[in-house]
């Protein structure tokens, strides 16, 4: 996906290791209480930092952080998973992977965690989960959330809610291929992977784009020439800056609203059939 390292993603990884290390003046002596307490802000996942601060003190001991290596393969199809990762930074695609072809169905951020499916669902992961941009998780032993959610309610409502909103994701992603225009298409994803990055600098190329939304390359060339003439984009060799975010979103079909405010919401997230715009 990307010709080289840049040195925005050397930043990106160093900062998600040192996200994932406490301050230095943290007091260490305090009782698992406290010491959860003040570690919580430091959380960045966006599941693990709704749950409360008692809750996130039974899943403290069991979670461990990892650093995300570009191209690292967290999930494979059909392959019983030993851990949920829950992303701190980083970018991770969620892909189907069949035929020597490759249909990207959602991007995984700070807001999401991969394999989370698997404790909802309980059959073998169907998705590809591979990492696009370095960055830093926690994950957790499948078995040791599974025991943690039967005991704490709130963990596995805030595990189910997120679960909701990836499948309304994928389910949309679907839709969104076959219903509307490239140029709709690629805007919503650009604006998608901003979010789930929370950033404005996206690490991708034009045959990345291509391959994964299952689009033509001069298709994909032609209409982000189209977005940089319109001051919405800034290209260069392996990255792209949002340059205009509201523009862009104008230009983004209705799914990028629906998919947005699924992950937003604490509500049941249901797949839209408006595929209007």
């Amino acid at each position: 996906m990307i010709d080289h390292v840049p040195e925005v993603l050397q930043t990106l990884d160093g900062y998600a290791v040192a996200a994932l290390q406490p301050p230095p003046d943290m007091p260490r002596t305090q009782g698992p209480g406290t010491a959860r307490a003040s570690t919580r802000r430091f959380v960045k996942n966006e599941i693990l930092a709704r749950i409360s601060l008692q809750d996130l003190a039974a899943m403290g001991e069991l979670l461990e952080p990892i650093v995300l290596r570009e191209h690292m393969i967290l999930q494979e199809p059909k392959k019983q998973l030993d851990h949920v990762y829950f992303i701190e930074s980083g970018l991770v695609s969620l892909r189907i992977v069949a035929g020597g072809a490759i249909l990207e169905t959602a991007v995984i951020g700070n807001r999401g965690a991969v394999g989370a499916s698997l404790l909802v669902g309980g059959h073998l992961p169907t998705h590809q989960c591979v990492v696009l941009v370095p960055g830093g998780a926690h994950r957790i032993h499948v078995e040791d959330l599974r025991r943690v959610m039967r005991v704490r309610p709130e963990i596995r409502e805030n595990v189910s809610a997120y679960v909701q909103a990836l499948s309304l994701h994928c389910a949309q992603t679907g839709l969104c291929g076959v219903r509307h225009d490239r140029e709709r298409r690629l805007a919503c994803w650009l604006c998608l992977a901003s979010d789930a990055l929370a950033a404005d600098v996206l690490p991708v190329t034009h045959d990345y784009l291509s391959s994964l939304l299952g689009l033509r390359r001069p298709g994909v060339t032609e209409t982000l020439i189209r977005f940089e003439e319109q001051g919405l984009i800034h290209k260069t060799r392996g990255l792209l800056r949002i340059e205009e975010r509201t523009f862009l979103e104008q230009k983004a079909c209705s799914c990028y609203k629906l998919i947005s405010g699924a992950y937003l919401s604490n509500e049941p997230a249901v797949c839209s059939m408006d595929l209007a715009g």
